[in-house]
């Protein structure tokens, strides 16, 4: 009788540890199908942005290369010098 309290107790014990491999082993591949969801994205999100970044070099040197020299000489000046040193604070 003994015995088979034990056998029945070890199935039980078994069973449970089965049990917790499942939820493990599908937990995990959650996380790890959520990272690769998340570095999907972030490649996305900077290929859209180098996208941007390089139709912005096209734009300007296609703008530049309109321009005569006097134009892009005065924008140069006129917005992308910085200028002297902020007035007193006091």
């Amino acid at each position: 009788m003994l015995q088979q309290w034990i056998k029945r107790g070890l199935g039980v014990v078994a069973a449970l540890l089965a049990g917790l491999a499942a939820v493990a082993g599908v937990y995990w591949r959650g996380r790890a199908m959520g990272r690769a969801q998340e570095r999907a994205d972030n490649e996305a999100r900077l290929q859209g942005r180098a996208a941007d970044a390089r139709k912005e070099v096209r734009d300007v040197q296609e703008k530049v290369a309109r321009s005569n020299d006097d134009a892009v000489a005065d924008r140069l000046k006129s917005g992308w010098v910085r200028g002297g040193p902020p007035a007193d604070r006091d």
